[in-house]
């Protein structure tokens, strides 16, 4: 490393575990996002636009969890013009990781809470004036959401790794 280059060079690979969990983020996201997109097909009433959005949008966000773990996650890519191969900083990726992770165990917490105590009534879900009435989504619908209570969790877990790797880099120890 020279004395102009600030990145670390990583002292330890991720952890096993981190490596499973980062690839666990795109699984937990995966069925509601295919269900989502499905309703484009099989609901007049569903908004396409919003719903393939949302969709694409939840899977880049877990699956650029996997750049915690992989080199990639760690260097912008040469075949990026203009900041190819310069460093990722460390720091505020996982201020950005934890901070995400914990904005969505705040939004996992809300729902869960919401359903158990009903603070909001239950009623029916529109988009815009136009939009037909729906029905509030059951435990059919649920069973497509259960498996994002887990992405929060995880994306914290592999930020943590992530960050135990940074320490050890920059640790006189070496």
């Amino acid at each position: 490393m020279t004395s102009t280059d600030t990145a670390p060079t990583w002292a330890a690979a991720p952890s096993r575990w981190a490596v499973r969990a980062a690839y666990a983020v795109p699984l937990c996201v995966l069925p509601s996002a295919v269900w989502r997109v499905s309703l484009v097909f099989t609901d007049e009433a569903a908004t396409t636009w919003y719903m393939i959005f949302l969709s694409v949008l939840s899977m880049v966000l877990a699956l650029s969890t996997l750049g915690l773990v992989h080199r990639w996650g760690e260097r912008v890519p040469h075949r990026v013009p203009l900041l190819g191969g310069r460093p990722i900083p460390a720091r505020p990726v996982v201020v950005l990781a934890v901070a995400g992770g914990a904005l969505l165990v705040a939004i996992t917490g809300y729902v869960v809470l919401n359903l158990t105590f009903h603070f909001v009534p239950r009623g029916w879900v529109g988009v815009g004036r136009d939009e037909p009435a729906h029905p509030a989504p059951g435990w059919d619908v649920l069973r497509y959401y259960a498996p994002l209570i887990a992405w929060g969790p995880l994306v914290i877990a592999v930020a943590a790794d992530y960050r135990r790797r940074l320490t050890l880099a920059r640790s006189p120890a070496r």
